[in-house]
C-alpha cells in the first residue's frame, strides 16, 4: 500500500467529510494552487504524512508500507559513429551508449505520491528559472530535483543539504512570477512534423526523414521543460493539436547571459556544472555520465564544435551489429534522435554531451561514454560555450 493511498484511507476512516489537504495530500492541480504553493503548506502536509506512517506502523490491522528497489541493467559494450552537422567533413565516433537509447529497467521505481505536488511543480519551476535544472518538471521530489537544489544552495551561498526548507525557499521565492501560465497553441505549432510511430530497429529507422516528436503532447512537454504527464493532467480535456486551444503550460527560465569557460562532469554525482570566468556556476544539471562498463574520459579536454541536430550514422563493419542490419547507414536527424537535438563535440576523440530522446531517464540510465542531458539543457548549454576555449574537466568523485 503507498503512502497517499493510506493517507486516503485513513483520512475517510477518521471522517469522510475530511479533506485530501487534511491527510496529508495535495490539492488538485491547477494554476491558482500551483503559483499560490508554499513551503509552509508542503511541510505541513509532509509532517501529516509522517504521523499517518506512524500510526500506520502501530497499527498491526493495517499492510505494510514496502519501499520499491531501484532496478539496474547492465550497458551495452557497441559502438556507433555519429557524424557532426555544421563541422564539414569532420565524423565524430562515439559510442553506441552515447546514444542512450536507454533501456527502461533502468528507472528508478520509487514509492511516489498519486499526484505531482503543486509546491513542487513551482519549486521545480523556480530552480529551472536560477539555472539549477531539475531535469523535467513532474511535481514530485526525485533525485534530480534534490541535484538541483543542491546546486542552487552552493550558487546561493546556502547551507547545503539537497532538501526543502526555509531558507531555500525564501531565496528562490523572490521571484515572485507566476510559474504556470496559459499558452495559446498557435499555428506555427502545428508545422512540426510529428512521427507517430518511431521503430527501434535502424533499417527502418533510417528510411524515415526526420526522427520528430511522436505528437503535440510530447513536442509542448519538451518546449516548457514539463513531463508529458505533467502537461494532460494541467490540461485534461485540451486538444492539444488544434491552433487557439489554450492550455496551462510552466514557465522555465531563460538562458544565462554568461559565457561558459569550463564546465565540471561530475561523475559520481552524475552532474554537470558550467562556469563563467569569475569561478561562478552560471548552470546546473542533471546527467547521465558513462558506466563501468564504458566509463566517461578522464581528466580534461575541450569543446571542439556544436552540431545542432546531428545525424547518426550506423557502420556495422567499424562497430556493432543491430539485429539484421549489416550495411552502414545514415539516420535523420531530429529531438527523438539517437543523441537527441544537440551534439557538443569534445576534443578527445569519440566523446560528446549531448541530448536525448528520453529527457525522463536522464541521470537514471546507464550511459555509454558520453554525457547525456535533456535536450533543453543541452541546447541552453550549447549557446554559453566556446569552440577551442571552453574547457570540460571530468571529475572521479
Amino acid at each position: 500500500m503507498t503512502l497517499a493511498r493510506l493517507a486516503g484511507v485513513l483520512a475517510l476512516v477518521a471522517s469522510p467529510a475530511v479533506a485530501a489537504e487534511t491527510a496529508g495530500l495535495p490539492k488538485p492541480l491547477s494554476a491558482d494552487t500551483i503559483n499560490a504553493a508554499t513551503f509552509t503548506d508542503w511541510r505541513h502536509r509532509q509532517d501529516e504524512a509522517a504521523a499517518i506512517a506512524a500510526t500506520a506502523k502501530a497499527d498491526p490491522t493495517i499492510g505494510a508500507i514496502i519501499d520499491a528497489n531501484q532496478a539496474v541493467t547492465p550497458p551495452s559494450s557497441s559502438t556507433e559513429t555519429v557524424p557532426v552537422t555544421g563541422a564539414p567533413g569532420k565524423v565524430v565516433e562515439v559510442p553506441e551508449n552515447s546514444t542512450d537509447v536507454p533501456d527502461q529497467a533502468a528507472l528508478e521505481e520509487v514509492d511516489e505520491p498519486q499526484e505531482p505536488d503543486p509546491f513542487l511543480v513551482r519549486l521545480q519551476v523556480l530552480l529551472d528559472r536560477a539555472h539549477a535544472s531539475p531535469g523535467v518538471i513532474d511535481g514530485f521530489l526525485g533525485e534530480n530535483t534534490k541535484k538541483a537544489i543542491r546546486a542552487y544552495e552552493a550558487m546561493a551561498g546556502l547551507a547545503v543539504d539537497g532538501e526543502p526548507d526555509e531558507s531555500l525557499w525564501q531565496s528562490l521565492s523572490r521571484d515572485g512570477g507566476q510559474v504556470v501560465a496559459e499558452y495559446t497553441i498557435a499555428p506555427e505549432d502545428e508545422a512540426p512534423r510529428y512521427v507517430k510511430s518511431l521503430p527501434e530497429d535502424y533499417g527502418e529507422l533510417a528510411k524515415l526523414d526526420w526522427l520528430g516528436f511522436r505528437g503535440p503532447a510530447e513536442m509542448l512537454a519538451e518546449r516548457f521543460h514539463m513531463d508529458e504527464d505533467l502537461l494532460k493532467r494541467l490540461n485534461p480535456a485540451a486538444d492539444l493539436a488544434k491552433a487557439g486551444t489554450t492550455i496551462l503550460v510552466t514557465v522555465p527560465g531563460a538562458t544565462p547571459e554568461a559565457k561558459v569557460t569550463n564546465i565540471v562532469v561530475d561523475k559520481k554525482a552524475g552532474e554537470l556544472l558550467a562556469y563563467d570566468e569569475a569561478g561562478r556556476v552560471v548552470m546546473a544539471a542533471p546527467a547521465t555520465i558513462g558506466s563501468d562498463a564504458m566509463p566517461s574520459p578522464s581528466g580534461e579536454t575541450m569543446v571542439e564544435a556544436i552540431a545542432p541536430e546531428p545525424t547518426y550514422t550506423y557502420d556495422p563493419g567499424k562497430n556493432f551489429k543491430q539485429g539484421n542490419n549489416d550495411k552502414a547507414m545514415t539516420l535523420p536527424s531530429g529531438p527523438n534522435g539517437p543523441v537527441g537535438s544537440m551534439w557538443i563535440d569534445l576534443s578527445k576523440p569519440t566523446y560528446g554531451i549531448h541530448g536525448t530522446a528520453a529527457p525522463d531517464l536522464v541521470s537514471k540510465s546507464a550511459s555509454h561514454g558520453c554525457v547525456r542531458l535533456t535536450n533543453w539543457d543541452a541546447e541552453t548549454l550549447s549557446k554559453l560555450v566556446e569552440p577551442k576555449k571552453t574547457k570540460v574537466v571530468f571529475k572521479e568523485g
